[in-house]
């Protein structure tokens, strides 16, 4: 049995070692500046359809349900900044398929290192950023059109969204990988819920019936991190619990984890 200090010991290398993955991918990037700085731009530009869409929708149409044009900004912001941060930290399992079928988790697997920790090191998107900036400015934009008056439970509120919102598409680019240790190659159905809950993300979930909002609740867990907290955060509600939900939307990673973990023992090697 390891001892307490042993166990904080190799989380700490486990840390290092991370951070040492990210540095080594940064400075690969460095390498082509123009190129890098070049792709952000192109991120930070690709996702203005979304926001050109809403904005010409409520050009014919004041309000959707209850919800007025900056409270739908805070909803497609929110979900943009959660998307893009999950892709930049987990972009290594939307690559994983192409691990396994040249062979690189039979390499994974011999080394004395967490294999999610490895997979995760193997491919980190900084050029994502793009479209966390845009999804920042136009969160300040509704923030400031839609009368919230902050204090410090509203802040970490926001925190708590992002915090959750990439925590469950993290979540989601697991299960994925974990399908690919069955079929070898990554499901497209499973794209209905990472840049499919981008689009329909825009909206708050309440506004696509209660099935859809029971999915999201409890299955998918989208709306614990989008329209309960934003309803908290608008002063649509004073339940301080809608205020932790995001927090609670975290609990997803672990059947991902658990699929993983299902996963790995389950492998053979793809022949490669």
């Amino acid at each position: 049995m390891k001892s307490e200090t042993q166990v904080k010991e190799h989380r700490v290398s486990a840390l290092k070692l991370y951070l040492h993955y990210i540095s080594i991918q940064i400075r690969s990037m460095m390498q082509y500046k123009k190129s890098f700085f070049m792709t952000m731009f192109g991120q930070f530009l690709t996702s203005f359809n979304a926001f050109i869409g809403i904005h010409f929708l409520f050009l014919r149409f004041h309000s959707i349900e209850d919800y007025s044009y900056s409270d739908v900004l805070l909803c497609v912001s929110i979900v943009l900044m959660d998307f893009s941060l999950a892709e930049c930290i987990a972009r290594g399992f939307d690559s994983f398929p192409k691990i396994v079928r040249q062979g690189g988790f039979d390499r994974i697997m011999t080394r004395p290192r967490n294999e999610i920790l490895q997979v995760l090191g193997s491919h980190f998107e900084l050029t994502r950023i793009g479209r966390m900036i845009q999804g920042a400015i136009v969160f300040i934009y509704g923030t400031t059109h839609a009368g919230i008056e902050w204090n410090f439970v509203r802040v970490l509120t926001v925190i708590f969204m992002l915090i959750g919102g990439t925590g469950v598409f993290c979540g989601i680019f697991l299960i994925n990988a974990a399908l690919c240790f069955f079929t070898l190659e990554g499901l497209e159905v499973i794209n209905i819920f990472t840049d499919g809950a981008r689009e329909y993300g825009a909206y708050p979930i309440d506004v696509y019936g209660k099935r859809m909002m029971r999915f999201c609740t409890f299955v998918i867990p989208y709306s614990l991190v989008q329209v309960y907290p934003l309803k908290f955060l608008t002063g649509r509600s004073d339940n301080i619990l809608y205020a932790l939900l995001p927090l609670a939307a975290l609990l997803f990673l672990i059947p991902g984890y658990v699929f993983w973990r299902f996963g790995v023992r389950k492998y053979t090697s793809s022949g490669s």
